[in-house]
């Protein structure tokens, strides 16, 4: 079995948060697992190209990636030579795994793979919702999702990371199959942290990429009905203008001493995530949340939105709270947990690590991911 990975962008791309760090996992630990697999993606690294030789094949811990360079810049990705590429390699391929919709990279790979009757499966990472189709370039979505992507997308095999994306995508179209499987999520190597000093004040993280649907601007207007003492750290980056927005919005409501604005966080992610009392992800849309899984793999609770994917994991293993994507509703789970729900923080901060360590082992997951491979390919 002979598989190929494509995505516009690949690690250490990782300015694009999540799914870049998903798809490299997957990549890695199917290279593990005896699974021959490739990588196409492109030089992408946000309004910067990555230091890398466009073409080349090399090996990125394991996986052998070869990046093409790319001629638009985010978020439409156009590269020529992957396609050129990948006209002449497609039917050596038993499976071609495209990694999210909206860049033309996903959309002609797509194309290429169908015409030479190769297998697709998409793994839309959150791209094809309804939300999607309210949120940036709407017009043309609609357009290319009409005269073309409708098309192609009816003949792929869907990867959904959770039910609630596998529903979104069906009431938009009916795929040739749809599968729920989470997302590889990178966990600590150990479980010893720094001793967590007793605080004064009740500790709030927003620890994700700062853009629109995460709904950092509804945990902002939340602040001001919080009444006990608290202090947020906003770990992550986004657009310049669209983060200066936030901070000015911040300032409108006279937060500006109670916010800290880290930026990017990646190698010290699992220490700050365990420093802090609440993990808030009020997301507008998100179909999975693999940092609300880091979070929970350190024992630190959470409060997300009824509209991000794990909602149900969160709710059914009791590892967290819901709120709804507003900031009145915010504003009061804050308050109820900080003073209400302490044996809740506690029970979970003991409990969470173990549970999620099991239910996310690596070993498990990618025969999974195999076998699905396997059964398309037969198909």
């Amino acid at each position: 079995m002979r598989t190929l990975q494509i995505c516009a962008a690949y690690k250490p791309a990782f300015i694009y948060g999540g799914p870049t760090m998903s798809v490299s996992m997957l990549a890695e630990n199917l290279v593990k697992a005896g699974v021959d697999t490739e990588v196409y993606a492109t030089t992408a690294n946000g309004r910067e190209e990555l230091p890398v030789t466009p073409g080349e094949k090399v090996m990125v811990d394991g996986v052998p990636v070869t990046y093409f360079k790319r001629i638009t810049k985010d978020h439409s990705h156009y590269s020529p030579a992957l396609f050129k590429q990948l006209r002449g390699e497609a039917k050596s391929f038993d499976l071609v795994h495209i990694n999210a919709w909206w860049n033309l990279v996903s959309i002609f790979s797509c194309l290429i793979a169908l015409k030479n009757k190769v297998p697709v499966l998409l793994s839309a990472r959150g791209t094809l919702s309804p939300y999607s189709f309210q949120n940036k370039n709407i017009g043309v979505k609609w357009a290319i999702h009409h005269l073309l992507g409708k098309t192609l997308l009816k003949k792929c095999h869907i990867h959904a990371t959770s039910k609630r994306e596998a529903d979104a995508v069906s009431s938009l179209f009916s795929p040739q199959s749809m599968t729920v499987l989470p997302n590889f999520v990178k966990l600590p190597e150990q479980q010893h942290f720094a001793a967590r000093e007793p605080s004064p004040v009740f500790k709030l993280l927003f620890f994700s990429r700062i853009e629109e649907k995460k709904g950092l601007d509804l945990l902002i207007k939340a602040l001001p009905s919080v009444t006990i003492p608290y202090k947020l750290t906003v770990a992550g980056d986004g657009d310049p203008d669209y983060v200066d927005s936030l901070k000015k919005l911040a300032a409108e409501n006279y937060l500006a001493d109670k916010i800290d604005w880290l930026g990017f966080q990646n190698e010290n992610k699992f220490d700050l995530l365990y420093a802090h009392d609440l993990f808030v992800l009020p997301s507008y849309d998100e179909n999975f949340g693999n940092a609300v899984i880091e979070s929970l793999s350190v024992g630190t609770a959470v409060l997300i939105s009824e509209e991000v994917g794990l909602e149900d994991y969160v709710n059914v293993n009791n590892l967290g709270w819901l709120c709804h994507a507003n900031p009145a509703s915010v504003a009061w789970h804050i308050n109820n947990i900080a003073i209400n729900d302490k044996d809740g923080l506690n029970r979970i901060r003991e409990f969470a690590p173990g549970i999620i360590a099991d239910d996310f082992n690596e070993t498990h997951l990618v025969k999974k991911y195999a076998d699905l491979y396997e059964e398309l390919i037969e198909k």
